[in-house]
C-alpha cells in the first residue's frame, strides 16, 4: 500500500492561477542492501553473507559497464544506461567534451516491476 499526503502548489507558468493540491508519495523509509540480503535469505538456499556477496559485485560493476558505454540489464528488475546532453554547436570542429553536460543514469524498470507498481493501491497519510 502506498501512502500520500495532499500538497498545495502554484502553478509556476500562471502565478496568479489559484494553488491546488496534488498527492505526494510519503516514503515509509529506505532498505539498505543487508536487509534485502537478509530477506532474499528467508525465501532462498543461499546464505546471507553469498547473497550480499553478489548483490555487492553487482553494484561495483554496473558503474563499470556503463563507463565502458554499455547499457545494463539486470533482466526482471529492469535497465541502467547512461544519458547526457550537450551546449549546441554550429560546426563539428567547435565541439570538445567541455560542451557535455547533464550526465545521468536512467533506470527503466523491467515488465514484472512495471506491472506490480501497475497494482498499486493507496492510503490517505497524515
Amino acid at each position: 500500500m502506498l501512502t500520500y499526503k495532499l500538497i498545495e502548489k502554484g502553478n509556476p507558468s500562471d502565478k496568479e492561477a489559484p494553488k491546488k493540491l496534488y498527492a505526494s508519495h510519503v516514503s515509509k523509509g529506505k532498505k539498505s542492501l543487508t536487509q534485502i540480503a537478509a530477506d532474499i535469505e528467508k525465501i532462498s538456499s543461499l546464505s546471507r553473507g553469498d547473497i550480499s556477496s553478489v548483490l555487492q559485485n553487482v553494484v561495483d560493476q554496473v558503474p563499470i559497464y556503463l563507463l565502458d558505454g554499455q547499457s545494463v540489464s539486470l533482466g526482471e528488475l529492469g535497465t541502467f544506461r547512461i544519458s547526457f546532453s550537450s551546449e549546441g554547436v554550429d560546426t563539428p570542429e567547435s565541439f570538445n567534451v567541455n560542451k557535455i553536460k547533464n550526465i545521468k543514469i536512467i533506470f527503466t524498470p523491467g515488465m514484472k516491476i512495471k506491472e506490480a507498481i501497475g497494482r498499486a493501491s493507496f492510503e490517505k497519510g497524515e
